[in-house]
């Protein structure tokens, strides 16, 4: 009977707490992993070493593959110069070489491969961050779940004012910065950013967006004014050369007609009066 009774003002207790949260109504939140990541400066810079490694194991890979098909094709053009032993023997060299390509790739892309283990390594320091923060955010906002939107969960719709990704990395931002202050300026600098709420820190990032934004697109139109004066400069210089080349060329033209009228002239001169003078005599 005391059992019942005690089972009984639970149950009261939890039908009591199910229609305060149905009267709060459920808070539902959510973040996307991945432009996460990709808005972190850190990852993508390791992101990007983590690739040039990636290349370097492909090459590595095709390179082993062309030595091992160049020795099949060794073999198959001197197979009927070689005895069976020797035939074996490069057989045997071949499979070993194979199965050294093979051990290779597992090492490096297989499921516990090199490459998921450096990635799992890269973004582990961030997952943890990032659920930190949610943590943080979910206890602060009283959010009753956040999912992750680039995960395996199925997300038919999910409207932007409940995405709180920007929030996350606005924290893993005011982290960063404190972390690289070096002067007690730029400590109350960051300590008065923090102390704004999200939508006063919205709004300055938004702010210092358009600011940003402004100066690329002045740098952009003064790179495109240069951009042109350099070709109105590369235009009248190809010009102004051109016409020097067809004045060198016409002067030529003359100091050559000239020089050529000179030789000519000197090769039709007539002959001299000592044969007329003869011709006079005999008359």
């Amino acid at each position: 009977m005391k059992t019942l009774k005690l089972l009984s003002i639970s149950l009261a207790f939890l039908c009591i707490s199910f229609a305060a949260d149905a009267q709060r109504g459920v808070r539902i939140g959510y973040i996307d992993m991945e432009y996460i990541l990709e808005s972190v400066p850190e990852y993508k810079e390791a992101e990007k070493q983590l690739d040039a490694k990636v290349q370097r194991w492909k090459a590595d890979i095709e390179k082993k593959s062309k030595e091992i098909d160049q020795m099949k094709l060794n073999l198959a053009n001197e197979r009927v110069l070689l005895t069976k032993e020797l035939i074996e023997e490069r057989d045997e060299e071949i499979k070993i070489k194979e199965d050294e390509l093979i051990k290779y790739q597992q090492d490096r892309f297989g499921p516990n491969g090199d490459l998921i283990i450096q990635r799992r390594q890269l973004v582990q320091p961030i997952q943890d961050q990032v659920f930190n923060i949610v943590q943080e955010i979910a206890e602060a906002k009283k959010y009753d779940f956040i999912f992750d939107k680039s995960a395996d969960v199925v997300m038919l719709f999910a409207a932007q004012r409940n995405d709180i990704s920007e929030s996350v990395l606005r924290s893993i931002n005011r982290s960063n910065k404190r972390k690289e202050v070096t002067s007690r300026k730029e400590k109350k600098e960051v300590e008065k950013r923090e102390s704004l709420s999200d939508e006063e820190d919205e709004a300055v990032t938004e702010r210092e967006k358009a600011i940003e934004d402004k100066k690329n697109e002045r740098e952009a139109a003064m790179a495109e004014r240069k951009r042109i004066r350099d070709s109105i400069r590369e235009v009248k210089k190809m010009e102004f050369q051109r016409k020097r080349d067809s004045l060198l060329a016409v002067r030529k033209k003359r100091q050559d007609s000239i020089k050529k009228a000179r030789t000519g002239g000197n090769s039709t001169a007539p002959p001299s009066g000592d044969g007329d003078g003869e011709g006079d005599g005999g008359l």
